[in-house]
């Protein structure tokens, strides 16, 4: 689990949030070649994919998981990388329409 004292932020449930001006802004496009894909029942919510992510695109719903913003990930792979239970597998991106 993350330490407190490495998360910045904070909402009223102890769950990590941005503040809307931190968040990244640019889409990707359609030149993502890998997306992230979080398998929920995989996922012990440890948030470490949130802390990890270079582009501040992962968010906590109000249940604990991880949810990406596939506008603007970018397909790194960091979050996968940095996943302990490796619930988050990179899949290749036919840039269908993302939900």
């Amino acid at each position: 689990m993350i330490e407190d004292e490495k998360i910045k932020y904070l909402d009223e449930k102890g769950i990590p949030a941005l503040k809307a001006e931190e968040a990244k802004t640019e889409k990707t496009g359609k030149w993502r070649v890998f997306k992230p894909i979080i398998n929920e029942e995989k996922c012990i919510k440890c948030k470490l994919c949130w802390l990890y992510c270079p582009e501040n695109v992962i968010t906590i719903d109000k249940n604990g998981h991880p949810k990406i913003n596939y506008e603007i990930c970018k397909g790194c792979g960091v979050c996968a990388d940095n996943c302990p239970v490796k619930a988050i597998n990179m899949k290749r991106d036919f840039h269908e329409e993302e939900k």
